[in-house]
């Protein structure tokens, strides 16, 4: 099986020149929604691929890119086999920690992956597990968080940044993840799950201090510059990326 890239850090590099209809464009789109409700989303991501590197107006190639990130989405939360992941069969002793860590990747991923309700395993079980290296760019100019894997863009998620550009811009690590975390702030101790708890549901603390990427209070804000230098997701969406990234994922941010 292939993994299909859907674009890498440098957009647009292995653009074609060659001119397509808009017939064309949206035969392929309509094919491929049909290829994907079939459940054959590796062929389905091939084409829009294929589609993606053509030189298009800025509308389709927007259309192009989100139904992309929608099938590579599905193709991570799923056990289809691709270039970019392995098939692990549980041991004797095994716990999903313990496979996690020595894959470098999270419990949740694996779970998400795989269809687990539970921690539990047996022996003989078998696991897709993701072999590529998660990491993260966030672009303040348009407040844009593109979660990559191996260097091929798999998602864009809007998300809100500093006010007053507070955010501060260079190349960061994940050193903390906390679910439900508790907010201290000057002069209280917020807990988990109070609505004046802007951490929102999910906590991923950078390697420069106070600084990271959490939930939020304020989905209304979200694409905005309102935050006190954090970048803040929609609870959903950080419960998602949580479980994608583990620990020591870089974060890139950038002006």
């Amino acid at each position: 099986m292939l993994w299909i890239p859907i674009l890498a850090h440098a957009e647009g590099k292995a653009v074609s020149r060659n001119p397509i209809s808009a017939e064309k464009i949206q035969k392929t789109i309509a094919d491929a929604e049909l290829l994907e409700n079939k459940g054959d989303l590796l062929e389905a991501k091939k084409r829009l691929t294929i589609l993606f590197r053509h030189d298009l107006e800025k509308s389709d190639k927007k259309k192009v890119k989100k139904a992309l990130e929608s099938i590579n989405m599905k193709i991570l939360f799923s056990p289809i086999e691709t270039s970019g992941s392995l098939i692990y069969t549980v041991q004797e002793g095994d716990s999903l920690h313990k496979i996690a860590k020595k894959y470098g990747t999270t419990i949740g991923l694996i779970k998400r992956t795989n269809h687990l309700t539970k921690d539990v395993i047996r022996p003989g079980m078998k696991f897709k597990i993701i072999k590529g290296k998660f990491s993260i760019l966030i672009d303040k100019s348009d407040n844009k968080l593109k979660l990559f894997c191996d260097d091929e863009l798999i998602k864009t998620y809007s998300v809100t940044t500093g006010a007053n550009n507070s955010t501060p811009i260079g190349t960061f690590t994940i050193e903390m993840k906390l679910e439900n975390p508790t907010w201290y702030t000057t002069g209280a101790i917020v807990p988990p799950n109070s609505p004046e708890n802007v951490l929102g549901t999910r906590w991923m603390g950078f390697s420069i201090p106070e600084y990271g990427i959490h939930g939020t209070t304020e989905p209304e804000a979200i694409g905005k510059q309102t935050s006190k230098g954090c970048v803040r997701m929609r609870n959903e969406e950080v419960e998602e990326l949580y479980d994608i990234v583990p620990l020591k994922t870089t974060v890139t941010v950038v002006d």
